[in-house]
């Protein structure tokens, strides 16, 4: 038990800083964004590629930041529904928008990893102005289900112990 608790602590510090990413990436965006279009409307000289990076940039925050706003249930919820439910309704209800968070993270992860891996093995670049590779672009999608998946997997294990358990049921900051 506790080789899992370290586990689960190493997996949550993995989540934060990837979270601290993607505040530092917002950030970068803002700040980059905001200089491009001064450059642009005042001296005619925008930065090329701005677009594009950004573009890049906005996947790292999606598949970064899912996991971590998972495990603080920041995303989306009908809130009027879980609030007249009973917990164990409540833990019930997570537990099975879990399995279908897992159900799709799955095929993320494995035709992610596949056509990252083909495309790391054809050499493929984005065809544009400044042709980065695809790969690693195209890796952030696996790696980010990935995470989300544990989570996911992590989030049902805590609903379903809360459905079976309702005197027990307290948010735990590993599982939810």
């Amino acid at each position: 038990m506790k080789f899992l608790n370290r586990m689960a602590n190493v997996f949550d510090r993995i989540l934060d800083l990837l979270a601290s990413l993607v505040a530092i990436i917002i950030v970068i965006i803002t700040l980059v964004v905001c200089v491009n279009v001064m450059l642009k409307y005042f001296l005619n000289r925008p930065i090329l590629g701005v677009e594009e990076i950004t573009e890049h940039l906005l996947l790292f925050i999606t598949f970064f930041g899912s996991a971590w706003l998972l495990r603080k249930e920041g995303h989306v919820t009908v809130d009027f529904v879980l609030a007249m439910a009973n917990p164990k309704t409540r833990a019930f209800l997570g537990f099975i928008t879990s399995l279908f968070g897992i159900a799709i993270c799955l095929p993320l992860v494995w035709y992610g990893s596949k056509v990252t891996w083909l495309n790391f093995l054809k050499g493929h670049y984005f065809p544009t102005l400044l042709e980065i590779p695809k790969a690693p672009i195209l890796a952030i999608i696996p790696f980010g289900s990935l995470l989300l998946l544990i989570q996911f997997i992590r989030r049902s294990a805590q609903n379903y112990r809360n459905f079976k358990f309702p005197a027990k049921a307290h948010p735990s900051k590993h599982g939810n």
